[in-house]
């Protein structure tokens, strides 16, 4: 066993002993292994700074820090342990939908239409599917392509409850309730929909975190794959009509068990965005600053291949900047226009944010598994 996976091991042990002792109520214990959890992240971020998981590491003791607030200010006052708590952490679940539709996304017209077939069609006429329809949908691609923007939107259109549940929270902080928290998301979507007599969304970010099999686990993982397995096929149980759907978005998709992925009829690439989609997503960014007449955004599209939605959105972005900071640095009164060198002077300094390599493996893996 490497030195980092006992390490990963040490942390998961203290922020499930952390999460014991938060559900029964002993603060002070709670705050004690949160601030241990903290230590041995924080020490494989130093020694392993390149780990492909650092963002997930950081994330972890992001979350474990609001938490050890929370309770130094909140609970001393009211920590008797007692209650039992039926709902899933308000961390988890957020039911409050972006307002964003299928017209604010800029291309992926094969995956707007793929999730038309499988959400809008049978939610408007439910009548013309009497085989049903899929309630699992995947997405799946490079980080920074719009999985979740697309996931709000859908909602969106078919004006439905959406409840997002951060899978990486379920299975680190709260990974000695997370079996409890699913199968609470699942009733709570159920109940919610029958009451407003509205379709329910849940949107599962980092899906690879919850349905991955990864190497060193201890008895959650496995038990919170279970219940989400259970859930999901409760959702295509043919004896109930749930207007429930899973969408699931994953940059890692190879992760995933490959036993959960029939349970996702819908398995939808949100790839790169191509020129079409670059010279769009310009026209977008570029549509409340001032450019330069010379400026051809047609040239910016050709030069940013491989680069992903939000990629372009930080290059439109960071010239911006750049003229707004001379203005300051030469006392002008207002930002002079952006020119066509102000972008390229961006593109020497910012890469794209996907490699090469990893688009291949998206690639292959579509051939092997996608599913519109």
């Amino acid at each position: 066993m490497s030195a980092q996976v006992m390490l990963e091991d040490m942390a998961r042990k203290y922020a499930i002993l952390a999460v014991k002792a938060d559900k029964e109520g002993k603060v002070e214990d709670a705050i004690t292994y949160y601030k241990k959890a903290i230590e041995v992240l924080s020490q494989i971020i130093v020694l392993y700074p390149e780990s492909v998981a650092r963002t997930a590491y950081e994330q972890m003791i992001n979350e474990y820090k609001k938490r050890i607030s929370y309770l130094e200010k909140v609970l001393p006052a009211s920590s008797d342990g007692s209650g039992d708590n039926t709902s899933p952490p308000e961390e988890v679940v957020i039911t409050e939908k972006p307002k964003v539709s299928f017209k604010d996304i800029v291309g992926l017209d094969d995956v707007k239409e793929a999730l038309r077939e499988a959400i809008i069609y049978p939610t408007k006429r439910p009548d013309l599917f009497p085989l049903g329809w899929p309630r699992g949908i995947l997405l799946y691609g490079p980080p920074g392509c719009g999985k979740t923007m697309i996931a709000a939107a859908v909602a969106n259109e078919i004006d439905s409850i959406f409840m997002q549940l951060d899978a990486a929270s379920v299975m680190s902080k709260w990974l000695g309730e997370a079996e409890k928290n699913v199968a609470n998301v699942f009733k709570m979507a159920r109940e919610e929909s029958k009451k407003q007599n509205k379709p329910a969304i849940i949107f599962i970010d980092e899906l690879d975190a919850l349905l991955g099999v990864y190497s060193t686990e201890v008895g959650g993982e496995a038990r919170v794959r279970n219940q989400f397995l259970k859930e999901m096929d409760g959702l295509l149980d043919k004896s109930e009509n749930y207007k429930v759907y899973v969408i699931g978005a994953t940059n890692k998709p190879w992760r995933l068990d490959e036993a959960f992925l029939r349970r996702f009829q819908k398995r939808i690439y949100v790839p790169l965005p191509d020129y079409e989609q670059r010279l769009s997503l310009f026209k977008y960014y570029t549509s409340k600053i001032k450019l330069d007449t010379e400026v051809s955004l047609e040239e910016l599209a050709k030069l940013t291949e491989g680069y992903t939605a939000s990629d372009i959105r930080d290059i439109v972005q960071a010239a911006h900047i750049k003229v707004v900071k001379e203005m300051f640095k030469n006392n002008l009164g207002e930002p002079r226009t952006i020119t066509l060198q102000d972008f390229k002077d961006i593109l020497k300094v910012r890469m794209p944010s996907v490699n090469p390599e990893l688009i291949k493996a998206y690639e292959a893996w579509t051939e092997k598994f996608k599913a519109l």
